[in-house]
């Protein structure tokens, strides 16, 4: 399916198109870093850039569409999250995180885009400065291995040279060397361009959690029983998954021991009253190793981290399944459901929402629309 966020790429079509875009006009930065001028004239420096680039030209016209609407909404969080330090510097930290989830958000709603190609844009855009910053991690080997799982590093390398070459500052030589020793270190570690290959899944899932393991060694399957960790926005379908797939599995609903205990969905301090009374009725089927299925939306990281690590503890093996359809589908679902969530709670869920990576379970499924 060939996809592009607009046929209209001028600066002035983009400003006419895209209130996002519009926003980045008088938002400062640093002149350190930037003595460009604000995130509008440095985002138009960076999409001349890269499209002058010699990899970009050689790219597919469907990846060139890809890293080029990543390259307009790499720093489209600096409008929110600028700030002028008591030193006179300016910061934007957390612009990374935060501009992850409004580029899904806007190829979610605004822009319908394919899952894999709005996941791609909204990683570049989260991962964008980690060339530079790399080796200050604790385990750099650890993260690009991660990274690799979750973005195409070569289409990384090739944004962060945009963002380098597209802006104004005294030690631009060495930000290019830095990203060069990216690039040779994906290449060192078998991920440039492609998810690295893990020994196993096991393996894969593991190596995020421990230290002492080797990613190239299969280690040997321990798990005792299975669990179905769902997750998805309210109205995507996930019963009607469960349904399909694991009909005669027992189920922990959230949402049904809500009903039973009678609390309110946005009665926040019950719903640690029903996460309680939850995982009790999971600890039993872990006890006897009988698989079950989670069911709740787990839209985030630490929501599922949370409960990954509880049934791991029991020697489980994690499937965790996140389902999604069309946001006017879910829209359409959620209204016609017995029990809809109100939709500016969703609203609010979406503002955090996280894709799982595949790194996050033993096993990682996508059941997309």
């Amino acid at each position: 399916m060939d996809w592009q966020l607009t046929n209209h790429t001028s600066w002035p079509d983009l400003m006419r198109q895209f209130d996002w875009v519009r926003h980045m006009v008088g938002v400062p930065q640093d002149p350190v870093f930037h003595a460009e001028g604000d995130v509008a004239t440095h985002t138009q420096m960076v999409l001349e850039a890269l499209t002058a680039s010699t990899e970009y030209i050689a790219l597919p016209a469907a990846d060139q569409a890809i890293v080029w609407a990543a390259a307009l909404l790499h720093d489209v969080e600096k409008r929110s999250t600028t700030v002028l330090e008591d030193d006179g510097s300016i910061t934007s930290k957390g612009h990374v995180r935060k501009g992850e989830r409004t580029a899904r958000l806007i190829l979610y709603d605004s822009v319908p885009t394919p899952f894999t190609t709005r996941e791609s844009i909204a990683k570049l855009v989260r991962y964008h400065g980690l060339p530079l910053w790399l080796f200050e991690k604790e385990n750099p080997r650890q993260t690009v291995l991660q990274t690799s799982l979750e973005v195409n590093t070569a289409w990384l390398t090739m944004l962060a040279r945009a963002d380098v070459t597209g802006r104004t500052c005294a030690d631009q030589d060495e930000l290019r060397y830095k990203i060069d020793l990216f690039e040779a270190f994906c290449l060192e570690q078998d991920c440039f361009g492609k998810p690295f290959p893990f020994a196993s899944n096991l393996t894969r899932f593991q190596y995020f959690r421990r230290d002492d393991l080797a990613p190239d060694y299969a280690l040997f399957d321990e798990t005792e029983t299975e669990v179905v960790l769902m997750s998805g926005l309210p109205g995507v379908g996930k019963d009607f998954h469960i349904l399909t797939h694991y009909p005669d599995w027992p189920v922990v609903s959230l949402d049904g021991i809500r009903r039973r205990m009678g609390i309110d969905p946005t009665d926040r301090s019950g719903t640690g009253r029903v996460v309680q009374a939850a995982k009790e009725q999971a600890r039993v089927y872990l006890r006897s190793k009988q698989p079950f299925v989670w069911n709740a939306t787990n839209i985030t990281r630490n929501m599922r981290a949370q409960l990954i690590d509880l049934f791991v503890t029991y020697r489980a093996r994690v499937i965790l399944v996140y389902v999604e359809v069309p946001n006017a589908t879910r829209a359409d679902q959620n209204a016609n459901r017995m029990h809809q969530v109100p939709e500016p709670a969703i609203s609010h869920m979406m503002a955090k929402w996280e894709v799982p990576a595949l790194w996050e379970a033993h096993e990682v499924i996508y059941d997309v629309v």
